[in-house]
């Protein structure tokens, strides 16, 4: 997804007047265009391995610090400390550091719209890499952008995952439920 890389191009064209863009006798460097600069020259593939580096030092943060032990480091959800009301984000730690430890049921108990958006989200980190390893002789495939009704689709589901874990007739969807009784 070359998408923050080509907005960054864009601002740097907008960011100076064509006559000062080149212009060598102009001494006054932006801070900022200069940090743009120094972003459309590192590597694409830096971003998503970057990111892979610092989801993988969370994962063992979260295997070797239980965030269910009382006194750990880990924020508590301000909604839920506010309100009462679990938000759709309340127990994805939980989740991630159960599925840290293997226990995917667990998991899932944790939060059910976490473990539905987690083969989403690998799928699209996958084909940001991709993308990025793909040689810049060969053209990047069209992807149109999604559309309108699906981004609906996603917000309305949130928001009604968001209202149901919080009804006593959904209380199956609150964190820590545990999904088989018996």
């Amino acid at each position: 997804m070359t998408g923050f890389l080509d907005t960054l191009e864009t601002v740097s064209a907008q960011e100076s007047p064509p006559s000062e863009k080149f212009s060598a006798t102009s001494e006054k460097v932006r801070p900022r265009a200069r940090v743009t600069a120094l972003l459309l020259r590192v590597h694409p593939v830096t971003w998503p391995a970057s990111l892979a580096v610092l989801g993988l030092l969370g994962a063992v943060v979260l295997h070797l610090f239980d965030p269910t032990e009382e006194g750990n480091f880990y924020p508590k959800c301000p909604f839920l400390l506010l309100t009462g009301l679990q938000c759709p984000g309340c127990g994805t730690t939980r989740a991630l550091a159960l599925l840290t430890h293997g226990d995917v049921l667990g998991a899932i108990s944790m939060n059910l719209l976490f473990a539905v958006m987690l083969p989403v989200l690998a799928f699209l980190y996958v084909r940001w890499i991709a993308d990025t390893l793909r040689p810049a002789s060969k053209p990047k495939p069209f992807r149109p952008p999604p559309p309108t009704w699906t981004l609906a689709l996603m917000v309305v589901g949130i928001i009604a995952f968001w209202i149901g874990r919080n009804l006593p007739w959904f209380s199956f969807l609150a964190a820590g439920t545990p999904l088989l009784t018996g």
